[in-house]
Protein backbone atom coordinates (compact mmCIF):
# COMPACT_ATOMS: atom_id res chain seq x y z
CA UNK A 1 0.00 0.00 0.00
CA UNK A 2 1.91 3.24 -1.04
CA UNK A 3 -0.36 6.04 -0.67
CA UNK A 4 -3.89 7.69 -1.64
CA UNK A 5 -5.92 6.88 -4.80
CA UNK A 6 -9.40 7.96 -6.38
CA UNK A 7 -10.94 5.69 -8.59
CA UNK A 8 -14.54 6.93 -10.16
CA UNK A 9 -15.93 3.75 -9.23
CA UNK A 10 -14.61 2.90 -5.63
CA UNK A 11 -16.18 5.36 -2.82
CA UNK A 12 -17.69 7.42 -5.06
CA UNK A 13 -14.75 8.49 -6.21
CA UNK A 14 -13.58 9.46 -2.08
CA UNK A 15 -9.91 9.50 -1.82
CA UNK A 16 -8.90 6.16 -0.29
CA UNK A 17 -5.90 3.93 0.60
CA UNK A 18 -4.64 2.30 -2.22
CA UNK A 19 -6.03 -1.64 -2.11
CA UNK A 20 -7.99 -0.46 0.69
CA UNK A 21 -11.96 0.77 0.69
CA UNK A 22 -11.03 3.09 3.71
CA UNK A 23 -11.34 7.06 3.14
CA UNK A 24 -9.19 9.59 4.09
CA UNK A 25 -12.43 11.05 5.14
CA UNK A 26 -12.93 8.53 7.51
CA UNK A 27 -9.41 8.74 8.72
CA UNK A 28 -10.14 11.80 9.30
CA UNK A 29 -13.24 11.61 11.19
CA UNK A 30 -11.96 8.98 13.32
CA UNK A 31 -8.46 11.13 14.42
CA UNK A 32 -10.29 14.97 13.99
CA UNK A 33 -13.32 14.88 15.26
CA UNK A 34 -13.42 11.63 16.91
CA UNK A 35 -10.29 12.51 19.32
CA UNK A 36 -8.60 8.86 18.45
CA UNK A 37 -5.09 8.46 18.64
CA UNK A 38 -3.67 7.71 14.93
CA UNK A 39 -2.08 4.58 16.94
CA UNK A 40 -5.70 3.32 17.64
CA UNK A 41 -7.19 4.19 14.35
CA UNK A 42 -4.50 2.35 12.81
CA UNK A 43 -5.31 -0.96 15.46
CA UNK A 44 -8.97 -0.33 14.56
CA UNK A 45 -8.57 -0.46 10.71
CA UNK A 46 -5.62 -3.08 10.63
CA UNK A 47 -2.89 -0.45 9.25
CA UNK A 48 -0.15 0.85 10.50
CA UNK A 49 0.30 4.33 12.36
CA UNK A 50 2.24 5.32 9.10
CA UNK A 51 -0.63 4.68 6.42
CA UNK A 52 -3.01 6.51 8.97
CA UNK A 53 -0.42 10.00 9.11
CA UNK A 54 -0.08 9.38 5.29
CA UNK A 55 -3.99 9.57 5.26
CA UNK A 56 -4.42 12.57 7.37
CA UNK A 57 -1.16 14.48 5.36
CA UNK A 58 -3.40 14.05 2.35
CA UNK A 59 -6.52 15.68 4.12
CA UNK A 60 -4.37 18.48 5.18
CA UNK A 61 -2.88 19.27 1.87
CA UNK A 62 -5.69 19.26 -0.33
CA UNK A 63 -8.71 20.97 2.13
CA UNK A 64 -10.71 22.17 -0.62
CA UNK A 65 -10.97 18.65 -2.21
CA UNK A 66 -11.71 17.46 1.41
CA UNK A 67 -14.44 20.10 2.27
CA UNK A 68 -15.79 19.17 -0.83
CA UNK A 69 -16.08 15.41 0.16
CA UNK A 70 -17.22 15.65 3.49
CA UNK A 71 -20.02 18.07 1.96
CA UNK A 72 -21.16 15.57 -0.24
CA UNK A 73 -20.99 12.93 2.25
CA UNK A 74 -23.07 14.99 4.49
CA UNK A 75 -25.49 15.81 1.66
CA UNK A 76 -25.58 11.51 0.78
CA UNK A 77 -26.77 10.92 4.43
CA UNK A 78 -29.15 13.49 4.59
CA UNK A 79 -31.08 12.39 1.31
CA UNK A 80 -30.69 8.38 2.93
CA UNK A 81 -32.63 10.02 5.72
CA UNK A 82 -35.36 11.14 3.70
CA UNK A 83 -36.04 8.11 1.35
CA UNK A 84 -36.10 6.34 4.42
CA UNK A 85 -39.17 4.12 4.85
CA UNK A 86 -41.10 4.17 7.94
CA UNK A 87 -42.05 0.85 8.91
CA UNK A 88 -45.58 0.40 9.14
CA UNK A 89 -48.18 0.88 11.93
CA UNK A 90 -48.73 -2.09 13.94
CA UNK A 91 -52.54 -2.33 14.14
CA UNK A 92 -54.65 -4.54 16.81
CA UNK A 93 -57.21 -7.01 15.50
Amino acid sequence: MDGVVSTDDVMGGEPRLEGRRISVRQIAEMVIDGDRAPTTVADQLSISPAVVHRALAYYYENPDEMATVRQRHREAIQKAREAGIDPPEVTSK
